[in-house]
């Protein structure tokens, strides 16, 4: 699908994926719902590989899909194929704010924020001719401020980082400052862990290793410290992190509702600050720090100013067209 998708970004016309039913129209009505064998249109995005399905619903307050048809669309054999279906909805009347973000997991649960599908909202609000230089946007955790940068790339206010154990939420025991988890000892699949624990809204759990290829079994280890209810209780994402030098992060990241993807926006924000933490690297300037990921670079700058993170990187648009909303294969 990923190769398809990069062909058909070359078509000047969308891609219909079934073209037997009429298009379902979205604007026409705040209430309208999706139901079986409509046709929906669509645009996808990617953020360093990172990719979704975003929907319009600019004039209503509710995504117009449920989390099983997001399931269903984000299956990449019978669907569309994502990491996940985000919703561009109008912001609350009485709120300062231009729009509102919602987001479905491709397994359908729904997480408080994504790193890189805030950055693809914003490069689709764009596109839909929502011309700003930025967005204040209502996330479930919290207002998120995209900034569209002159090189192409988004620069996103992440807001600050959430320390405090059982606010993250973690039932792991505080051992630093701000009743903070910094590399604490847990015993998860079998092996020793040393886990510091961050929230950017939503969970992490960040390991530092030696060795991203050698001292993991990421397919098992993450799905594990994943589920760890005991230890997480709105479970969590985890990321396996190395450091290559004082300015220089690699990881691997296996997320919360969608397993293994090619890059995470938060826990790129949340493994920096848990690195400035630990002593593993030094607080970066405004050139940030770099930490690579299987899709690509991203540039994270924690502020001692102001206590913010402030995460840039791309978002582009792969190709857009409509689907049919399909009963489970």
């Amino acid at each position: 699908m990923r190769a398809a998708a990069a062909f058909l970004s070359f078509l000047p016309t969308a891609l219909s994926f079934a073209t037997t039913k009429p298009s379902v129209s979205y604007r026409a009505s705040s209430t309208l719902m999706a139901k079986l064998g409509d046709s929906i249109d669509f645009a996808k995005y990617e953020g360093l590989g990172n990719d979704f399905i975003l929907i319009d619903d600019r004039d209503k307050s509710d995504p117009s899909l449920t989390p099983e048809q997001s399931e269903r669309l984000c299956n990449r054999n019978f669907g569309i194929g994502g990491d996940g279906v985000i919703f561009a909805l109008k912001a609350p009347e009485g709120e300062d704010y231009d729009f509102t973000m919602r987001i479905y997991n491709s397994d359908g649960s729904e997480p408080e924020m994504c790193g890189n599908g805030i950055r693809c909202f914003a490069q689709f609000l764009k596109d839909l001719g929502e011309d700003s230089e930025s967005y204040r946007i209502k996330t479930l955790a919290g207002p998120i401020i995209p900034v569209m940068n002159a090189d192409g790339t988004i620069t996103v206010d992440m807001g600050e980082p959430i320390l405090d154990g059982p606010t993250v939420p973690t039932t792991l025991a505080p051992n630093s400052e701000h009743n903070s988890v910094l590399e604490q000892t847990h015993t998860c699949n079998g092996k020793e862990w040393k886990i510091s624990a961050v929230s950017m809204g939503n969970p992490h759990a960040i390991i530092f290793v030696d060795d991203l290829e050698n001292d993991i079994d990421f397919e098992t280890d993450g799905p594990a410290l994943e589920s760890d209810t005991g230890a997480f209780p709105a479970k969590t994402n985890v990321e396996f992190v190395q450091v290559m030098d004082p300015t220089h992060l690699k990881m691997k990241v296996w997320e919360r509702g969608a397993g293994p993807t090619l890059a995470c926006g938060t826990g790129t924000c949340a493994l920096v600050v848990a690195a400035i933490r630990a002593g593993k690297i030094p607080r970066a300037g405004k050139e940030g720090v770099r930490v690579t990921l299987p899709g690509g670079d991203l540039f994270i700058e924690w502020r001692e100013e102001n206590n913010k993170i402030y995460m840039s990187g791309p978002a582009t648009l792969s190709f857009k067209g409509q689907a049919i909303l399909k009963d489970r294969p």
